[in-house]
Order: structure tokens, then C-alpha cells, then sequence
């Protein structure tokens, strides 16, 4: 019986677990996938996205945002801020209108919440159309709502109890008795457009119907004072500032000046412009006129190219006086508006920025800076300008090198213009960030983006590519050549969203950063290793390059996959940031599956699904390649973009798996073992854990596709011969669960450039089970991880204890197992697969920090393949905690998850969203934000000091969800866009096309 018991918790260990370990999901980074609606308050400077599925996110300053999520997770369509108030109206595609509002809690900070919602219905047996909301006016008076439907009516109601005012329904047949025969004969109404609130009279507003009538409608006599009588299809309406003219868009791609005075009650028109004709164009769906100091106005509006040949094109136009420009954006616009002075006391509306909101990413303009630059925005970065293919994490980098990587963005940023932020609502109340963090995320077009990371705005400091090392077809200034003057319409592109990649091959795969050195290593699809070093100045250079045969020249062996990419010759110019020196072409080119990069033995290994090598990037020469090809293994050889994978091999494989799997239920077992115990044991067991049964776990086939597949490379100074003596080692983990470890003689410094490294295979373990290795560590006599190359010699770790005995710690996909070294004898093991039934995806080390006191430890954090996070103690092996942090049918979030080194975590939620996630309590970046309630003093406008906390986000401990959470999925902390976004098949499906580890 003494094989079922282990020793029971430790109240000790158990209160200090509270105090490192707590599972957050904190923020999300990047831009809300499938966006649908846009709002602004230019009372508070806020700006509001609504997405597809549900979600609406608040943005002001940067470091303040808030999201929230309705229940019913349907389209947003509009939102509307009502004016001056801490609220806002969304109406969602299934005509539920909802109320949210912003409060300050008793923490200091606020949060958004739904406070109610209501749904507008007609009488019993009207059609649905009657009352289906297609325009809404949220009066300056906030205490009612306009709406206007499809049916022509407006209906209003009273806030915020949503009470409909039937008595003040304005119906189409009372505005039709005004309207002249002919014009009343000719045309029904048919829905309403536009609600637009008149700039200096409250009482009075225009209404927009499809047909093209346009009525002002005044609210103490409730009847129609002017009549606008259009002849084309109406798209949108706008006042000016001082309310002596409207504007209105139209299907046919013009726009009209209509006159409003007490003196003509019927004007007519006086001016009617199509400012892309005479030739057909698309409907200018949206247009504002703007007044200016000068005298000239800015007009802005959507849409209106000729069809015929820019049919095809999303653009928002700007004219103002002699000065005309269609700004082109790469995916459709869903919305847009000015940034102006809102006082309306004011003479002038004098705009300052246009805010575009495309499909794909926010665009903001300058209007005040001659050339109307953009505006680079410090956060909704679009992440998937190219769609991500991997991500890399650096945690704590040295102000000297985060300085230099920000000078270098800084002059790749030239182009953006000078002003400040104009969404600047809210107060951040959030610490300032502990440390610098870098993401480094690689992508499919060849270049490598870093981010700053260290607080919750995700802003970009810097872009590199490697495609100029490269041939390609495209020129890379192609998109850099401004049109020419007398080039009609003047079109000019804006924003970054380029999805398009000229050639699969460049995309990166790896990403390994030195922040001591400042060296870099990329690795990517074609099996092109490049290393690169910082350089703050522009420099033409050769770079070096070798070829590494993976297969040593084996007979039997063709690669079917795709050819390497060609080389450019001779010098290539590199603007100041990263630059390669030296690029190794592994021999068949297939995706480049892990890298390890060491800068103080200036030493870079790489694995492919063939073998790894090793090379000396000083010396610029190839030290050893090893082959660990199996011999059947004929699909490692047909490359990812070959598609002839064998079906037959793959389904015989799956079967063969299903065959061999014998889950045992752990709860009947174990109900088995406490029947055998003698009752009066029982009451002795109290305190004493039942070890869980294990299931029985196969071995795998030597014969399975890509045993040879390298899945980790590590560097380690450790004893690999005797325990006398130390030296460098490089470790590899194969997918066939063999470990290769290499003894390395590298010369001393004075001599490095003269002797060659010297590699000798030292060992070689096979796992039982074959699982595929995930990770390789070395602890030193103290059982603490080795430290990071240079990391000694920076004074920012201890020396390794190099005088007990090293200890080698080899994680498979199922199980942790730790040897003894120099010998390899096994000493340890945790059967993760065997005792969850899950099997290792990621796992990294992370430390753990108490938020009570100094004390630290070194943990392992996993990520399984069912999305859980395991917390494992280390030397010891014990599983420390368990989180439920992605659902486990989002594959492709699960593979795209990195690690920090202090406990915190990014995955993909969308293809342009990362989620970010904390497991130390001390370690946690989240917002934590201000809005005040309005003040108003006398006459005089105040805008005063605003912000939002991101209330969704609940700490979730292990007892799990909460039971104040509506609805969604059991495994979420709360109410995410994740929990909306995975719901849709299709978002999983793109992010896994772009995540998949290609294997060649």
C-alpha cells in the first residue's frame, strides 16, 4: 500500500505559494480583430471600437483602456457617446440598443458596465422592418435617444430608462402633408439615413431620409420648419458649425450645400459638386466640413472614386482650398472622424486630426502639418501587418541597448508627423513599469518587428527585414515613390496593413536575441540562418555566407520541397538597426525548426527536420553538422509548401495511436484503493494525499514520421566527461526523443581568431518512449538553471556553483526526467502524460517572486496541449499549480504562446491580437485607469481630468471562475474578447494558416 502515499501539504510551502503564484489575464495587445462600429467623445477625448463579435473597447490616453463584452455577442453596429456624459449607446445587429456607463469605484479607478438594454418592437402583426434602428441621435439634453428606422419613423426615447415617448413619434405621413405634390407623388421616404442635431439650437434636427428628403425638425412646435428637397439617393448629413448650412452626401458620388435661414422654408440648392466625376462613381457614404481660421473649410469624405477604375479602392478624401488628397488604405474603412475644437462657443471648428478605422488598422492624419503625415499610434499597433509566424521574448534589456534599438526606429519613423496623441482622455493611475521588455515578433514578409513591451500599450520600436539580402521580385522602394503632381485622383497610400508576402520563403521562423551583446539570430523558412549585429550607423557591406549540408551527402535522399532563396551579391546598403554579416543556407532548405545563439563563444547552432549544426560566426566557418534523418522517414523530405504528404502513412499512424491508448479512470481507481484500506487506517489517511494512478502511456514507433525533426538546441558549460574537469557543450532534442550532446573545445580569447572550435559527440540518451524533447536545462551544484551567456560577466547573476555535481534536466512531451552528469544516470522523473493526460507544448524558466518579501525562486512554467499552465518546482519536480488559461481547441493559440522570464505569458487570441497573461503575483501589468464625471462651472467648458480601468479583468485563483460571470466559457476569468473571438471557426483557422510549423 506505501506506493499509493505520498507526503501530505505543507502549510508552509502552501502560504508561500500564495504569496509568488496568481493566474491573471491581464490586457490585450495589437488591433480588435474584424472590427464593425467606431465612437468618439470630443468632450473626454475617448475613443470606442465595437467588433463583430460583440466587444467594445474604450481607448484615451495611452495606458487607458477598458473593454467590455455583451452577452449576446452579436455585431456591434453603432456606437454613441451621449454628450458630456460618462455613457455611450450601442446598437447591435439584432436591434438591442445598450446602455454602458463609466464609474469610479471605491479603488480609486473606474469601470465600464452595462447598466441596462432594450429592444424596440412594434405593434403585434407590423413587420420587423418597422422598427429595425438604422440612424441614432443621442441629444445634448441626455435624456432622450432619437432613432430612426426603416420604416421612416422616429421614434424617441427617454434616458436612461429607455422608456419610449410615443406621443413624440415623428411618422412619415406628418412630414409628407408639408411636402409639395409632385415631390410627395414621385417618391416615398422609405428609412432614415441621418440624425443630425443642429450646432447652436438644440430644439431643432435634421432628419435624412433614403429617397433623398431632408426635413429639420423643430421640437417645441413637433413639426417640420424646413423641407430640403434632394433628387438623389441620400447617403449621410452634416451641419456646419454655426448651423447656416447643411451638407449632404449621395449615392451617385456628390455632395449639396443647402441653405438654412428663416426666410425660405423650401431652399434650394446652392451647390452640388461630384468631386471625382463627370464619369460614375460610388456613394460618398460619409462627409463632414470642417471651418477653418483662413476662411477655407476642410472637406472630408468617404468614398466617391470613379467606379470603373478605382471602384476598387477604400478612401477617405480631404480637400481644403487648393490642397486635395485621397488617402488609400488597404482594407475597407468601417468609419472615421475629425478631431476639432468642441467648444461650441467658438467661431471655428479648426480640425486638428482625421482617425480612420479600416478593417485592419487605425490610420490617424495630421490635418494641422503641411503634407498631412500620418500619426504613429502608440497603441492598436497592427501586429498582423504581415501575418505572424513566430515570437520571442526578452525580459530586463540594458537601457544602453534599448536606446539604441529606439534610435534606430526613430529614423526609420522620419516620415510620421510630430504631434502629440489627440485621443488623450483618461488619467493612467498603472505603476511605471519595472523593467524594459522586448517582443520580438517575426513575420511571414522576411522582417522582424520589436515591440515595447513593458507596460500595456504594445507600441513598435523598431521594424527589421531581411530581404535585402535577398533576390526578390519586388523592389522594396516600390510603395516609397509618392505620385506625381498632376496624377488624378491624387491618391496616396497610408497605414502599414500589408498581408500580401512576395515570397513564402523569406518568412522568420526563429528569433534568438542577445541583450548583452546586441546580437541577433533569424532564422526562417528556406532554412536561411542570418546573424546580425547593432550598428547605429548606415552601412554597405558583403554578407558572408556558408552552406551547411544537413544530409552529409547520404544516397537515397531527394529533397522535393522548395529551392533556397538567392543570394544578392557583392555589397547591399542596411540602414542603421540590425545589420547581417554572415548568413548559413542549410542543405535541403526546409523551415529552420529551433536556434540557440551563444555570444560569448560567438557561436550559433541550428536544427532543421533533417539534423543541426553548429556554427562559428567569428570565424566565420561551419564547426560540425550531425544528420538525424531516420531512414524511413521519407515526408521529413517533401518540404511545407510541397503538400504530398502521404494520407495513407498518416491515417495507418493515427490508428496505430488510437490502438495503443488505454486511458484509465483515475477516480475508479482510486475509489478501489480506499476500499481496500482498513477502516481504522482511514482516519490516519486524513492529511495524507492519495498518489493519483497512472495511465499507461506506450512507447512511440521509431518509425514515425519526423524522429528527426529538432525541436531544442541549448548551450551549457557543465561537466559532459568527468566530473574533474567543465566545458562547453551544445545539447540537442530531437522529435524522436533522442538527446545529442556535443563536447566543445572553444580556444581562449587571445588565440580565438587562430584555432578552430573543435566538436566532439559526448553522449547520446534515447527516451523509452520516444516522446519528441521539448527542452533541455542544465542546474548547477546548487540546482539553479545556468545562467545566460555574458550574464556573469554584467554583474546580473551569480557565478554557477561549478563545484557540487551538475544535474540535466530533459523535458519531453510527457514526461520532466533529471540525470545526473557527468554519468546520465536517471535520478528523477515526473510523469506529466502518465498522471494529467496531457502532453508538454512550451515550457520555459521562470522566476518567482514573493509580493510579501525578498524571497525568489526558479520554477518551470508549461503549457499543455489541452491550454492548461503547470507551475513545477524544480529541483524537486512537484507540480506547484495548475491554471486553465486557452481553450484546447484553440490549437492554434496554444502554439503561438510565449513565455517571459518572469512569469507573465502572450498568445494569440486573433491574428492581430495577443492576449497577456501573469502567473507571479509581483510580476503584473495591467491598466488601471481615471474617468471623471463632467464639471461644468458657470459658462465656462471644462474638460477635466478622465480615464478607465480594464474592470473585466478579475484575478482568478485557483478556485477558479467566479460566480458573478454570465455565460461563456467555464475555463475564462471573466468576460474576454477571447472567449467571443474563439467562438468563430474561421478566426481559428486563419491563425493557425499563419502558425503552423512548417515541416521540411
Amino acid at each position: 500500500m506505501r506506493r499509493f502515499l505520498r507526503p501530505g501539504h505543507d502549510p508552509v510551502r502552501e502560504r508561500l505559494k500564495r504569496d509568488l503564484f496568481q493566474f491573471n489575464k491581464t490586457v490585450e495587445h495589437g488591433f480588435p480583430h474584424q472590427p464593425s462600429a467606431l465612437g468618439y467623445s470630443s468632450f473626454f477625448h475617448l475613443m470606442a471600437i465595437g467588433t463583430r463579435s460583440g466587444a467594445i473597447k474604450l481607448y484615451g490616453t495611452p495606458g487607458v483602456e477598458f473593454m467590455g463584452l455583451h452577452v449576446e455577442n452579436n455585431t456591434v453596429m453603432q456606437i454613441h457617446f451621449i454628450p458630456d456624459q460618462c455613457q455611450l449607446v450601442t446598437l447591435l445587429d439584432d436591434n438591442s440598443l445598450h446602455l454602458w456607463s463609466l464609474k469610479q469605484q471605491h479603488s480609486g479607478a473606474s469601470e465600464l458596465k452595462e447598466k441596462r438594454h432594450f429592444t424596440l418592437r412594434g405593434p403585434p402583426g407590423s413587420p420587423p422592418s418597422a422598427t429595425q434602428v438604422t440612424a441614432i441621435l443621442a441629444h445634448s439634453s441626455q435624456e432622450s435617444l432619437y432613432l430612426g428606422t426603416e420604416s421612416g419613423n422616429v421614434f424617441v426615447v427617454e434616458l436612461p430608462s429607455f422608456r419610449i415617448l410615443e406621443d413624440r413619434t415623428i411618422s412619415p405621413e406628418m412630414l409628407l402633408q408639408q411636402v409639395p405634390e409632385d415631390y410627395r407623388s414621385r417618391r416615398s421616404l422609405e428609412l432614415v439615413e441621418s440624425l443630425r442635431e443642429h450646432p447652436q439650437n438644440p430644439n431643432q434636427f435634421l432628419i435624412g431620409y433614403s429617397r433623398g428628403l431632408i426635413v429639420l425638425w423643430d421640437l417645441k412646435s413637433n413639426q417640420a420648419t424646413h423641407h430640403f428637397l434632394g433628387n438623389q439617393q441620400l447617403e449621410n448629413l452634416c451641419w456646419q458649425k454655426n448651423g447656416g448650412q447643411i451638407i449632404s452626401c449621395h449615392y451617385d458620388g456628390s455632395y449639396t450645400q443647402w441653405p438654412v435661414s428663416s426666410d425660405d422654408r423650401q431652399p434650394e440648392p446652392l451647390e452640388s459638386k461630384m468631386p471625382y466625376g463627370p464619369f460614375p462613381c460610388k456613394a460618398i457614404t460619409k462627409i463632414c466640413w470642417q471651418t477653418a481660421k483662413n476662411g477655407l473649410p476642410y472637406i472630408v469624405f468617404q468614398g466617391g472614386m470613379p467606379r470603373a477604375s478605382y471602384g476598387d479602392r477604400h478612401s477617405i478624401s480631404v480637400i481644403h482650398g487648393n490642397q486635395q488628397t485621397a488617402f488609400d488604405f488597404t482594407s475597407r474603412v468601417i468609419d472615421f472622424f475629425v478631431i476639432a475644437n468642441p467648444d461650441p462657443r467658438v467661431e471655428f471648428d479648426d480640425p486638428s486630426a482625421m482617425v480612420v478605422l479600416a478593417e485592419e488598422e487605425l490610420v490617424v492624419i495630421d490635418l494641422k502639418t503641411p503634407g498631412w503625415p500620418s500619426v504613429q499610434p502608440p497603441y492598436l499597433a497592427s501586429l498582423h501587418c504581415s501575418a505572424i509566424t513566430c515570437s520571442h521574448h526578452v525580459s530586463n534589456i540594458p537601457l544602453k541597448l534599448w536606446e539604441r534599438i529606439i534610435a534606430a526606429g526613430n529614423k526609420q519613423n522620419s516620415h510620421f508627423s510630430n504631434m502629440s496623441w489627440p485621443i488623450d482622455g483618461g488619467t493612467s493611475l498603472a505603476p511605471d513599469p519595472p523593467q524594459r521588455d522586448l517582443l520580438l515578433t517575426g513575420h511571414e514578409d522576411g522582417t522582424v518587428r520589436f515591440w515595447n513591451a513593458s507596460d500595456v500599450c504594445l507600441s513598435l520600436l523598431y521594424k527589421l527585414s531581411t530581404v535585402r539580402v535577398f533576390h526578390t521580385d519586388a523592389d522594396p522602394n516600390e510603395n516609397m515613390n509618392p505620385m506625381g503632381d498632376d496624377e488624378w485622383p491624387p491618391l496616396r497610400k497610408v497605414g502599414s496593413f500589408d498581408p500580401y508576402s512576395d515570397d513564402p520563403r523569406l518568412g522568420i521562423q526563429k528569433i534568438f536575441l542577445c541583450k548583452y551583446s546586441g546580437s541577433l539570430a533569424v532564422a526562417g523558412t528556406a532554412g536561411q540562418v542570418l546573424v546580425m549585429e547593432l550598428n547605429d550607423e548606415e552601412a554597405e557591406q558583403v554578407v558572408d555566407h556558408a552552406e551547411a549540408d544537413l544530409l552529409q551527402d547520404q544516397e537515397g535522399y531527394k529533397w522535393k520541397g522548395h529551392e533556397r532563396l538567392k543570394i544578392r551579391e557583392g555589397p547591399v546598403r542596411f540602414e542603421p538597426g540590425f545589420q547581417p554579416f554572415v548568413l548559413v543556407q542549410c542543405q535541403p532548405p526546409a523551415v529552420v525548426t529551433s536556434l540557440a545563439l551563444h555570444s560569448e563563444w560567438k557561436l550559433v547552432a541550428f536544427g532543421t527536420s533533417h539534423g543541426f549544426g553548429l556554427f562559428d560566426h567569428q570565424q566565420k566557418r561551419l564547426v560540425f553538422v550531425k544528420c538525424t534523418l531516420h531512414p524511413s522517414d521519407q515526408l521529413a523530405l517533401e518540404g511545407p509548401l510541397s503538400r504530398v504528404k502521404s494520407l495513407k502513412k498518416s491515417l495507418r499512424q493515427s490508428f496505430r495511436r488510437i490502438q495503443r491508448s488505454r486511458v484509465s479512470s483515475r477516480k475508479r481507481r482510486t475509489a478501489e484503493v480506499q476500499e481496500g484500506i482498513p477502516r481504522y487506517d482511514r482516519d490516519a489517511l486524513q492529511e495524507i494525499e492519495l498518489a493519483p494512478v497512472q495511465r499507461k502511456i506506450e512507447a512511440r514507433s521509431a518509425e514515425d514520421s519526423f524522429t528527426g525533426f529538432v525541436r531544442t538546441l541549448y548551450f551549457a558549460d557543465t561537466f559532459l566527461r568527468d566530473s574533474s574537469r567543465h566545458c562547453p557543450s551544445l545539447w540537442a532534442g530531437t522529435n524522436g526523443g533522442t538527446v545529442y550532446a556535443f563536447s566543445l573545445r572553444v580556444p581562449p580569447a587571445e588565440r580565438r581568431m587562430d584555432e578552430p572550435i573543435k566538436a566532439e559527440q559526448a553522449k547520446e540518451i534515447q527516451l523509452m518512449h520516444r516522446a519528441p524533447v521539448v527542452g533541455i536545462l542544465v542546474l548547477d551544484g546548487q540546482s539553479t538553471p545556468l545562467p545566460e551567456p555574458l550574464e556573469v560577466a554584467h554583474d546580473l547573476s551569480k557565478s554557477p556553483d561549478m563545484q557540487g555535481s551538475h544535474q540535466l534536466l530533459v523535458v519531453s512531451e510527457e514526461q520532466f526526467k533529471i540525470f545526473t552528469l557527468p554519468k546520465v544516470s536517471s535520478k528523477l522523473k515526473l510523469k506529466l502524460t502518465a498522471l494529467e493526460g496531457c502532453r508538454v507544448r512550451k515550457v520555459t524558466v521562470a522566476t518567482f517572486a514573493s509580493n510579501k518579501d525578498e524571497y525568489s525562486e526558479n520554477d518551470l512554467a508549461i503549457l499543455t496541449n489541452l491550454g492548461d499552465i503547470h507551475i513545477i518546482s524544480l529541483p524537486s519536480l512537484k507540480i506547484q499549480m495548475r491554471y486553465p488559461c486557452i481553450r484546447k481547441e484553440d490549437v492554434s493559440g496554444i502554439a503561438s504562446c510565449v513565455f517571459t522570464r518572469y512569469g507573465q505569458g502572450f498568445y494569440l487570441i486573433s491574428p492581430s491580437e495577443f492576449e497577456r497573461f501573469s502567473l507571479s503575483t509581483k510580476w503584473l501589468v495591467e491598466p488601471r485607469c481615471l474617468v471623471e464625471a463632467p464639471e461644468h462651472t458657470g459658462n465656462n467648458y471644462v474638460h477635466s481630468a478622465h480615464g478607465m480601468e480594464k474592470a473585466s479583468r478579475k484575478p482568478n485563483r485557483e478556485s477558479g471562475q467566479s460566480s458573478s460571470e454570465q455565460g461563456g466559457d467555464e475555463r475564462r476569468p471573466g468576460k474576454l474578447m477571447e472567449h467571443a473571438l474563439l467562438n468563430d471557426e474561421n478566426v481559428l483557422k486563419e491563425i493557425q494558416s499563419t502558425l503552423e510549423d512548417g515541416r521540411g
